[in-house]
């Protein structure tokens, strides 16, 4: 159920459903951009044909996708079957297995009882599942397999796909037995990432321990009532026939149905079945944690946790050839979060999300969380690899859409500190530039050779008209534009940790106007 991995280049190679309702009560917040949506709306025909495309390319039977922005899903799109011999359409609402975008759900309800005292990420494995210690070590001096091994799939085991994939419907009691007979290892603990779907299907049986009752019912009753996920289940036997996604291969040059798995032990890793409808609820409780802020915390689990698990842990890749949208290259680094795939490349765009692949399915989500953005695809071919597609249409929000990332107002003192820096750079006062700036300001470079740089730098842009808005990079550091008449200069500044910060870097830089 291999499906994570974020970072191949892009390539250039739906009916438009009604939005489901947004969750109000895990909306992020509302920033200054009042054109958002329309950027989105923009590129409304090129969502649609980089999706259609794929379809029609790899043979999709059907396939169902939508745009998630600032807690709303506001595009949805499908084409094709969710049901071949029935002429049953692919739709918002169609239930698809989405395989390994579970192992998040998993992630996330261990992260809960962790914040709960119910259980330590460092705590071994043996810990919950006595059955364990028949688990002999791979070598003398390896570490315990823990918690934090299992989410970050370093706890030795070997890459289980495809093997993984039919072990869906194993009973407890099976998998109880499998365990005390023990386990072959491919590395020692910690060493390295290897996919493992054996991992995941652990992890649902330490919540289960843990919350006393079984993984299904915990995830159910913990994450999905919550967010408003009625339509999603676990069972497809549960799913109405004329909304559900039947499984297909592609053999011969024509669809074969696949036998639907029932759900089982290793639903952990896999086994959730879910609609562009109701996962958009799901992301959007994702993209609601960032940035961090001080509004209440009410939502299932910590924003602060939910931010965790979407941070890289351990490195899986490195794409030197990786491209965007106009064939420029832009190298892209990944590594493993805690049930979900991360990459950041070297435009800083930060991407989350998790894949999925079971016999007759394949899906993929990504979250931009400094853009309030995610997009999801699901298609019900096995292995289908919609990753491509929806990465790449995720390039179409940023690159041709323009759609600018998120920011908080910036915090009081850097406000400011900028009011006093634009006054200290034009005026050079000794009085106002001994208050506000750090012990190490004019050491490393003396109150003359200061002035003189200014001098010079504000001589370039004519006479200054006016003082630009502040873009914080974070709460103590930004930059604003002094804008004069043949161009502005722009002003990069820090503060100190002190309780009292004060500017320890400047840096000014002169834009000729266009």
């Amino acid at each position: 159920m291999k499906s994570f991995t974020l970072w191949f280049a892009i390539t250039t190679s739906g009916l438009a459903g009604a939005a489901a309702p947004s969750l109000q009560t895990y909306a992020a917040p509302r920033f200054a951009e009042t054109d958002r949506r329309a950027r989105v709306e923009s590129v409304r025909p090129q969502i649609d044909e980089v999706f259609r495309e794929a379809a029609a390319k790899k043979h999709y039977p059907g396939l169902a996708w939508g745009i998630v922005l600032d807690g709303e899903l506001v595009h949805t799109g499908a084409t094709g079957f969710a049901n071949v011999e029935k002429k049953i359409s692919a739709a918002a609402d169609t239930r698809f297995r989405i395989a390994s975008m579970t192992k998040s759900f998993t992630a996330l309800a261990i992260l809960k009882l962790r914040d709960a005292g119910k259980l330590g990420l460092a705590d071994p494995v043996e810990k919950f599942l006595p059955e364990f210690h028949q688990v002999t070590p791979l070598t003398v001096d390896a570490p315990t397999i823990t918690v934090r091994h299992l989410l970050t799939m370093t706890p030795g085991f070997p890459e289980d796909n495809p093997w993984g994939d039919r072990q869906l419907a194993v009973s407890v009691k099976d998998f109880s037995a499998f365990i005390t007979g023990g386990l072959s290892l491919s590395n020692a603990p910690g060493m390295s990432f290897e996919y493992s779907n054996l991992a995941f299907a652990l992890l649902g049986q330490i919540i289960a321990k843990v919350s006393g009752v079984p993984y299904q019912r915990y995830i159910t009753r913990e994450i999905l009532e919550p967010l408003g996920m009625r339509d999603t289940r676990w069972e497809y036997e549960d799913v109405p026939a004329e909304k559900l996604a039947l499984g297909y291969r592609r053999e011969n040059d024509a669809w074969k149905l696949e036998p639907l798995l029932h759900d089982g032990t290793y639903g952990a890793m896999g086994g959730l079945l879910t609609t562009i409808n109701d996962f958009s609820r799901y992301v959007s409780f994702h993209l609601a944690a960032w940035p961090a802020r001080n509004d209440p915390d009410n939502g299932i689990v910590r924003r602060a946790s939910v931010r965790e698990m979407q941070k890289p842990a351990e490195f899986t890749g490195l794409n030197a050839s990786a491209k965007n949208l106009a064939g420029e290259t832009v190298p892209s680094v990944a590594a493993y979060g805690y049930g979900l795939g991360w990459q950041s490349d070297s435009n800083g765009v930060v991407r989350v999300g998790h894949g999925g692949g079971l016999p007759g399915f394949g899906s993929y989500y990504l979250l931009y969380p400094d853009y309030g953005f995610a997009v999801i695809s699901f298609a019900n071919l096995t292995y289908a690899g919609t990753a491509a597609a929806t990465t790449k249409v995720g390039a179409l929000l940023i690159e041709t859409a323009r759609l600018p990332r998120r920011t908080l107002p910036p915090s009081p003192i850097l406000e400011v500190r900028k009011k006093q820096l634009a006054e200290m750079i034009r005026s050079w006062d000794q009085k106002l530039a001994d208050a506000i700036v750090a012990e190490n300001f004019f050491p490393d470079r003396s109150r003359e050779a200061w002035s003189t740089l200014a001098r010079e730098t504000l001589a370039k842009a004519g006479a200054i008209t006016s003082v630009g808005e502040l873009t914080p990079q974070n709460q103590l550091r930004g930059t604003f534009p002094l804008i004069g008449e043949k161009g502005r200069v722009d002003v990069f500044f820090t503060l100190t940790p002190e309780k009292n910060p004060r500017v320890q870097e400047l840096k000014l830089t002169f834009v000729p106007h266009p």
